[in-house]
C-alpha cells in the first residue's frame, strides 16, 4: 500500500543508515517492522512476568527443542 507521510530528513537518514537500506521506502518499512517486533517482545515479556499464561504446557527443555 502506498501512503504519503512527512518525515524529518535527519530521522529518515538515520533510519536508512541503521537499517542498511539505500532507498527511503524500504528503510521506513524495515524500521517500522523492527520497532513493532521489539514492542511486541516487550509486551510478551511483561505478560510472562505477570503470569498471564498460567501453567504453560511445555517445559523449558521442550520449548528449546521446539522447531521455530
Amino acid at each position: 500500500m502506498k501512503i504519503t507521510i512527512d518525515i524529518d530528513e535527519k530521522l529518515l537518514q538515520d533510519a536508512m543508515i541503521l537499517t542498511g537500506e539505500r532507498k527511503k521506502g524500504p528503510a521506513v518499512v524495515k524500521a517500522a517492522s523492527q520497532y513493532i517486533k521489539r514492542e511486541m517482545s516487550k509486551k510478551f515479556g511483561h505478560m510472562l512476568r505477570e503470569g498471564e499464561f498460567g501453567d504453560y504446557p511445555l517445559t523449558n527443555e521442550e520449548l528449546e527443542d521446539f522447531d521455530r
